[in-house]
């Protein structure tokens, strides 16, 4: 190797070192493990995550290193969290906090008020039962986990973050919720940017009405609802993915009960053999749905004019590892005038075939 071309690789070296980032220990708070990540140009920068769950309710509150980044405080049944708990040196620069596990039945209102950089939040199998108005509003969180507790009625305005349009990622699966408030405008503050929320495992008997949210995502699985009609989703012609699966009760299909969903593009109705329907006009709308799983339901045979309420669509599971593809016969050439392609479904059975290719090796 030429000697000039030595001192460049060697400085190359030590700048991928540098940007790879390496971890290590640090001396932290009796019964906690601090964990630093360090990165930059000889290790210029730093971030700690320090993890003391399962240490008891004594432990709080916790001094922590000035660069802590994240936070966890799960399995220690505590019973409650204020303003006091979460203040002090190195609290101010946290963007994950994580307090799941616990005994918490209620939030004081300030609770995260000085958590100006928190981003993740972890409240999931607790006890709560309910959140106060302005909990969140101090913070840019992008997510909030608030499954596995008993929740009964929750208002959207709660989720009002100062995020500056950042999406939030929000779950609140496995509750009781039977009722979700719709944020009012009049509250003075904009809508909740909630992109994806999961509403699964709860008590809805109807869709909630969730006009006004830029929501992407959304899952009712394992909810009561009764019926899906015209008007069901309402403004919310930017959903992308809608998850319908294990519908407890005896779910109705009503025709045109999509329409309002032009931008759909995935469709999960799995899991519900009980569900009835009104015929393939019960699509009718879901003019961009390229993914739809009814696999588990009763929806089957398919009807033959399915595909003509459903012109994007590629691809249905409809049973255990069968998968139906979207098949377009072209015909002969050369092709006659007003000559219009033939479209079908094309359907195998996953299973079988990896049975056989098995046998083949």
């Amino acid at each position: 190797m030429p000697w000039p071309l030595l001192p460049l690789l060697l400085l190359l070296l030590l700048l991928l070192l540098a940007a790879s980032g390496a971890q290590t220990t640090r001396p932290c708070f009796p019964g906690c493990q601090c964990e630093v990540e360090t990165f930059g140009l000889f290790d210029s920068f730093s971030l700690t995550r320090v993890d003391c769950s399962g240490l008891g309710p004594h432990i709080v509150p916790v001094p922590i290193p000035l660069d802590t980044a994240h936070l966890d405080l799960s399995s220690n049944r505590l019973e409650t969290v204020n303003e006091s708990v979460l203040a002090g040196p190195g609290y101010t620069t946290l963007s994950g906090l994580d307090l799941s596990h616990n005994l918490l039945t209620s939030l004081s209102p300030t609770a995260f008020s000085r958590l100006r950089y928190l981003e993740s939040l972890d409240l999931s199998h607790n006890g709560l039962a309910a959140l106060p108005a302005e909990s969140f509003t101090s913070s840019p969180l992008s997510d909030v986990n608030l499954s596995h507790n008993r929740l009964r009625e929750v208002s959207v305005s709660a989720f009002a973050t100062h995020s500056q349009g950042r999406a939030l990622h929000l779950d609140l699966s496995h509750n009781l919720l039977h009722r979700l408030l719709p944020h009012s405008s009049q509250a003075g503050r904009p809508a909740p940017t909630i992109q994806s929320l999961n509403l699964a495992w709860n008590r809805l008997r109807a869709m909630p009405d969730l006009r006004g949210l830029p929501l992407r995502y959304l899952s009712l699985d394992g909810n009561p609802l009764a019926a899906i009609g015209p008007g069901t989703f309402e403004g919310l012609a930017g959903l992308t993915h809608l998850s319908l699966g294990n519908l407890q009760g005896l779910p109705r299909l009503a025709p045109h009960g999509f329409h309002e969903l032009q931008g759909l593009q995935v469709l999960d109705l799995s899991s519900n053999p009980r569900l009835q329907w009104a015929g393939p006009e019960v699509f009718s709308g879901l003019g961009s749905l390229q993914e739809l799983d009814l696999s588990g339901t009763g929806l089957v045979p398919l009807p033959e004019k399915l595909l003509v309420h459903l012109p994007a669509l590629q691809s249905i599971s409809v049973g255990q590892g069968v998968q139906c593809r979207r098949l377009v016969r072209e015909g002969t050439y050369p092709r006659q005038p007003g000559f219009t392609p033939k479209v079908a479904l094309h359907c195998i059975d996953t299973q079988e075939l990896g049975a056989r290719g098995s046998n083949t090796l």
